[in-house]
């Protein structure tokens, strides 16, 4: 006979409620996608203050082209994880918008005639041609050339992330991740400019080369020592899947939250809910898990502010 859980208890918002004062009214509202949320931030707090987890944070390049890259930024400068598994998007986006200004738009524009205006879309954000490729194709040669003029002839991702971060500034997250000796490890570095522009730079230095396997000993040396491990994952596809692959080889995530606007009924990973990571042995049977069916640049600010209320 199946057991029903406590009553449904209505949400109680006053003048004074703070963004961690609701969230946990949320916790006993019974409804839908709000529990998920109040879940989240309990084991989100939770995976920040047990002192004997190894934590990641995942993320997709998209969220970073918004100002959801300041949430991120604080995030990592908290010294809230040890690991940012990340598109290459995510560190395009970061210098391009270090040295120069992305601009609203807005989903219904002309799309032909942004092209013939020089500018990009992505969603309802503007990417002018001049603050992307040309910018990152001369930042990027000019740090490599650096790089290799020290005497330096094989990079991890980690390392090339390090190295950017050495050149940005306080509004970069690649800057915290330097600043605070956070790993940030690109497993599809190609996809994505700064990855082309690593690829232009070994045709001129062809002695130069991309050290994925490096990547990975950094990864599995952390991983296999870590007596509890959690993640919080923003978005799906690849930054996702390698942050549950690894932590398969011990035996899965103790915590993990997932934040994510796919569905799981096209089999795919992106859709696919936390507890079905249980099944491969990338979550442990007994984590503490959620998943939260939402839009990451509407819900994490909210996430962020209770995060700090309970810390402080």
């Amino acid at each position: 006979m199946i057991e029903p859980g406590r009553p449904v208890k209505d949400i109680s918002i006053g003048a004074g409620s703070s963004a961690s004062d609701i969230i946990r009214e949320m916790s006993e509202s019974g409804g839908f996608e709000s529990v998920n949320l109040s879940d989240g931030v309990d084991i989100l707090y939770k995976m920040i203050t047990d002192d004997k987890c190894l934590r990641f944070v995942s993320f997709v390049a998209a969220v970073v082209s918004t100002g959801l890259r300041g949430v991120i930024r604080d995030m990592i400068k908290n010294k809230w994880f040890d690991v940012a598994m990340v598109t290459c998007g995510s560190l395009d986006h970061d210098i391009a918008r270090h040295y120069s200004h992305y601009m609203e738009g807005s989903f219904t524009m002309d799309d032909s005639e942004l092209a013939d205006q020089d500018m990009h879309r992505l969603g309802n954000v503007l990417v002018p041609v001049k603050s992307y490729g040309p910018l990152i194709e001369e930042k990027m040669q000019e740090f490599l050339e650096e790089e290799y003029e020290s005497g330096t002839r094989e990079m991890t991702t980690a390392a090339i992330c390090k190295m950017i971060g050495r050149h940005l500034g306080e509004d970069s997250f690649l800057y915290w991740a330097y600043k605070t000796d956070t790993d940030v490890i690109v497993p599809g570095i190609m996809d994505g400019a700064v990855g082309s522009q690593i690829w232009m730079f070994t045709q001129k230095h062809n002695d130069f080369k991309l050290d994925m396997i490096g990547d990975a000993n950094l990864i599995s040396g952390r991983v296999f020592k870590a007596e509890r491990s959690g993640a919080f994952m923003i978005g799906g596809g690849i930054s996702k899947h390698h942050t549950l692959w690894w932590n398969q080889y011990r035996d899965g995530l103790d915590y993990a939250f997932y934040i994510t606007t796919a569905q799981e009924f096209d089999g795919s990973l992106s859709g696919a809910l936390v507890r079905e990571a249980i099944s491969w042995g990338k979550v442990t049977k007994d984590a503490k898990e959620a998943t939260l069916h939402a839009e990451a640049t509407t819900v994490l600010p909210f996430i962020h502010a209770a995060l700090l209320e309970r810390l402080r």
